[in-house]
């Protein structure tokens, strides 16, 4: 599925075979093999598992429980501030991991041990009965588990070449999309109780971690080779000059817009088949739709990788990925309908499917230093994360008063659009 034989998996990376003071920051230049992408991409599931399972469907009934009346408030609370979590702990990590010195490498400890942690916190998370104790818990999940997500993502700068990133990123994006129903089935079909969910959730992501923080090579970084360490120095790092990084700020502004716009689009799809569509079991509907939606990113994820990197470019598939997705939003404009939803579904997850993966590739060869490789993909993640909060505060508005789902629709697929058209600005790649 790569450009290029795979490396046999006993083979060191190029930054394996470096000097010892750059094999660390070294480019990448031999592709990785099975081994490293399966296990990769298994640790993937495993933290979208952790992440999505309890917003879609274990924190819902929990806070159901806890207090019936105020759960829509209590869910909004607990979302909201996690998410705000999450803005500030995935760069932070990544920071602290692309200084992090010692014999194990920078990023496999922070992966376990982020984790561990988020396992952990997830656990206790089943046993809490007030609202506080449960967004106190989540917060805990939320900053630990995207800690292990920003060391486990700099992973494709850091091992990767250019000429297979697209595929691999395919392989990693996928699981986005199939985490969601995976935890879901768990949590429904095979553990029923709310606490065991959650344990069985967080025992699964950091069992599936483990191998490839085991199996795979982590050069580490030696002390001669760190900056000088500071909070204050830390922090400063956190600004990337736009007129420095011009590339860096278009790939972070489009990504904002492109998920902008699928938050905005989603969030209320609940609503939407019921109050639009008129669909006699809305629940049920999503889950179709989801499954629909799945299948799309599942089916083009890593073909769209492979397409990029056979033909060397990232900008025109970014665009005309998002122009699939706008028409998969524009659908849901004209007509509202089951069979225009079904449509909409599985065109939107094809096109998204393509974007997930090109668009991580263009973003891996547009990050400013390798130094700081962790950091700035914490920072593009805060183009994913922001909106997911700003989503509701738009769609809201917009459906009281403003030409409702019809224009909710409109919305989201002009914004999506614009994302799309909005990369070519980018000079350093094709």
């Amino acid at each position: 599925m790569t450009t290029a034989p795979p490396a046999p998996d006993s083979a060191p990376d190029a930054a394996a075979t470096a000097p010892a003071s750059a094999a660390a920051l070294a480019e990448p230049v031999r592709d990785v093999g099975r081994v490293w992408i399966g296990g990769i991409t298994t640790a993937m599931l495993g933290l979208y598992m952790a992440f999505f399972t309890p917003i879609q469907v274990l924190l819902p009934l929990q806070l159901e429980a806890i207090d019936e009346d105020g759960k829509v408030a209590a869910f909004g609370l607990v979302t909201g501030v996690g998410a705000l979590v999450a803005v500030v702990a995935n760069p932070l990590a990544g920071a602290l991991s692309d200084r992090t010195t010692g014999r194990f490498g920078r990023r496999h400890p922070w992966t376990l041990g982020g984790v561990a942690a988020g396992a952990l916190a997830l656990c206790l998370l089943g046993f809490q009965t007030t609202v506080l104790g449960v967004l106190v818990c989540w917060c805990l999940a939320q900053a630990a588990l995207n800690a292990g997500y920003a060391s486990l993502n700099a992973g494709i700068p850091d091992h990767v070449p250019v000429r297979q990133r697209a595929v691999v990123s395919g392989w990693i994006g996928f699981p986005q999309a199939l985490g969601l129903v995976v935890g879901a089935v768990i949590v429904t079909m095979v553990v029923t109780d709310l606490s065991a969910g959650y344990i069985v959730i967080g025992l699964a992501a950091a069992a599936m971690a483990l191998p490839f923080v085991l199996a795979t090579p982590d050069p580490p970084l030696p002390r001669r080779a760190r900056p000088p360490f500071s909070w204050r120095a830390v922090l400063d790092t956190f600004w990337v000059s736009p007129k420095a990084h011009p590339d860096f700020a278009w790939a972070w502004f489009t990504r904002f817009l492109v998920m902008l716009g699928n938050a905005t689009g989603t969030l209320y799809l609940l609503y939407f088949l019921d109050d639009a569509v008129g669909y006699p079991d809305p629940e049920q509907g999503v889950l179709i739709l989801t499954l629909l939606y799945t299948g799309g990113v599942i089916a083009t994820a890593v073909a769209g990788g492979v397409l990029s990197d056979r033909i060397g470019r990232r900008k025109a598939l970014v665009t005309a990925s998002s122009v699939v997705i706008t028409i998969a939003a524009l659908i849901l404009v004209f007509w509202h309908t089951w069979p225009a939803a079904i449509a909409a579904a599985a065109i939107m997850g094809a096109g998204f499917g393509v974007y997930l993966s090109v668009d991580q590739a263009l973003i891996t060869q547009v990050l400013p230093a390798a130094t700081d490789r962790a950091k700035d993909l914490g920072i593009i993640n805060i183009a994913s994360t922001v909106p997911q909060v700003l989503g509701p505060a738009l769609a809201a508005p917009i459906i009281a008063g403003f030409g409702g789902y019809a224009g909710l629709y409109a919305v989201a697929a002009g914004v999506t659009l614009l994302g799309g058209i909005l990369v070519w600005p980018i000079k350093s790649v094709p």
